[in-house]
């Protein structure tokens, strides 16, 4: 009963809170759905930090995808083994969750240290800093466990069971034999997802497909005329 609440109830209730908060923010803040832009206060930590944070991110995603919706048969069916891909996540993965980590650490410490960051802070962005922090911390704990080339396989566990939850296939017996690091890594993710329409990361889903079919901007100059009378 409780798995069944854990990983067969629960992760619907975070996929609504997410989609609906997302729905309910768009309508009710669209002046809000921003990044609250500060580089005009902070250049050099900001570049730093927000590459690393972002390229990092971009590639944790992605070995996310590879390894969770990608089914271990298609794997197979190239002749890639479990060793193989075991070495190929750890070697691609570890770095880019580093750099990930090290990229929000930079930028948490940029909004400490710089005054006029600090006071402009609101509170929903601590809470966006903090639950990312641990998301990214959660996962590189997970897969330092798990470096060792005979350890956990998540494709068999895991991935088939987060495949289920989007066609209404919930498997919760899946989960049983997963380690707790790796049931830590998830909820920490879970509680991000529940966060996250109402912080400044709902920007993730900002794409300006608008500007693609827009009027350039033209910028003209106003000359001012002056009529000049002659005095008699």
């Amino acid at each position: 009963m409780m798995d069944l609440l854990l990983w067969g109830v629960f992760p619907y209730i975070v996929i609504t809170i997410f989609i609906l908060g997302h729905v309910y923010r768009y309508q009710k803040d669209q002046f809000g759905w921003t990044t609250k832009s500060s580089e005009f206060l902070e250049k050099k930590r900001l570049r730093i930090g927000s590459l690393l944070f972002h390229w990092g991110l971009l590639f944790v995603f992605g070995g996310h995808v590879l390894g969770l919706i990608i089914p271990v048969g298609f794997y197979n069916a190239l002749g890639i083994t479990e060793h193989m891909y075991h070495v190929i996540a750890i070697g691609f993965g570890v770095p880019a969750g580093i750099a990930a980590f090290a990229g929000i650490l930079l930028l948490t410490y940029r909004r400490i240290s710089v005054k006029r960051i600090k006071a402009t802070t609101s509170a929903s962005d601590w809470v966006a800093l903090i639950f990312v922090l641990v998301a990214l911390l959660s996962g590189l704990i997970a897969t330092s466990f798990n470096v060792d080339a005979q350890g956990f396989d998540y494709r068999t566990t895991i991935a088939p069971w987060l495949r289920g939850l989007f066609i209404f296939n919930v498997q919760p017996e899946l989960m049983q034999s997963v380690p707790i690091w790796f049931k830590i890594h998830i909820y920490c993710t879970f509680a991000l997802y529940v966060v996250w329409p109402f912080t400044r990361l709902v920007h993730a889903f900002s794409f300006p497909l608008r500007y693609l079919r827009r009027s350039y901007v033209i910028y003209k100059k106003r000359v001012p005329t002056h009529s000049t009378k002659e005095s008699l």
